[in-house]
Parts: C-alpha cells; structure tokens; sequence
C-alpha cells in the first residue's frame, strides 16, 4: 500500500473508531471525546491488522500529513475535533468567521435547505468550509455535481449566529438560517 494510501486509511479507522462507532471498538469516550492513548491503541490493533501495528509516532504522523486537521493529541489522550454522528459534546473556541464561508451538498437537499437552512442532521454542528474546494470535496461524497451554497458568514455573526472552528479549513456552527444562504443568489452547481 503507497504511504499516502496507508495515511488516507488510518485516518478513515481513525475517524470511524472516535467519530462514528467506538462501542464497536469496545472503547468508552470521555465527555470530551477524548480517550486514553494507549486504550486507543490497543482498541485500534485488535480491530484491524495494522503491518506494522499503530503507533502513536505513526498517528503524529497520519496527522502531520493529512489535508485536515481532525484529530487532537493532549496529555496522553486522543479524540476527534468535529463530526461526531453521536452525542458528545466537544467544545470549540467561538470566533469571527470570514465574511464568506461555503457548504458543499447533494442537490437533492436544496430545496429543504434553502426552506429551512443548515441543520446538523445528526451531527453536533453545521460543517462549513473557508473555500469553495473543500466544499466541493465535501460535496462530492453525496453527488458528483454537488451544490455549493455560500454563506454570508459576517451577516450571520453580526446578527448573533455564532461560529465556532473547526480546524484551518472547517467552521462550525449550531444552525444557519436560510437568509444567509446563496449570498448575492448564488448557488454554484459543479459540473
């Protein structure tokens, strides 16, 4: 497996295991979502047949290398910082957002969301991006001529929405409304 696969594959595990299912790898996370790293390796190994077997050095690693930071390693724990799809509440520094952001989605989803606007649909929060790749990365995974909504982001928190990020690429937010969706109208179908 080329080393950027490998990367690409552990994060996915990863993501899965702190984001999505870790009853499934026996592991019980703290209200922060945070576990302790070794717990975290032991669960991750007997899961899956790492060659050779996860290491934290191997996780830095993972981290250093990939496009998003979505993992964070403090005083021997880990944890995931956004997109969890279970109840867990993970605290994030509130912050001025840019005066746009963008949210990539299927375009069979737009008419529910120009009605009602972004919700979290399952997860904590509404995921925005600060660039229109990202969002269209995002995007894609649903349909592969997504819909790409632009958000008056500096509208929104002058009115009281607030923002919290993410990481260097992803801003957070509990809701937005749908006036401040498709800035100026706009709504970019890729083609």
């Amino acid at each position: 497996m080329a080393e950027d696969n490998r990367y690409v594959y552990i994060s996915r595990k990863m993501s899965y295991a702190l984001r999505h299912n870790p009853e499934k790898y026996g592991l019980e996370l703290a209200q922060d979502g945070s576990v302790e790293m070794e717990t975290f390796l032991r669960a991750m190994n007997g899961m899956h047949h790492f060659d050779p077997p996860l290491t934290e050095a191997m996780i830095r690693e993972v981290m250093a290398h990939a496009e998003k930071q979505r993992f964070a390693i403090e005083d021997g724990r880990i944890r995931a910082l956004y997109g969890h799809s279970f109840q867990i509440k993970v605290d994030h520094k509130e912050a001025m957002p840019p005066a746009v952001l963008y949210h990539g989605t299927a375009r069979r989803f737009l008419d529910s969301i120009m009605e009602k606007g972004l919700l979290p649909m399952g997860r904590q929060y509404v995921h925005m991006s600060a660039d229109i790749e990202t969002a269209e990365q995002v995007g894609r995974r649903r349909d592969n001529r997504p819909a790409i909504l632009t958000i008056d982001a500096e509208k929104a928190a002058a009115e009281g929405i607030k923002f919290y990020i993410g990481n260097d690429k992803v801003w957070l937010a509990d809701q937005v409304p749908p006036r401040y969706l498709g800035r100026s109208g706009e709504i970019v179908i890729v083609a």
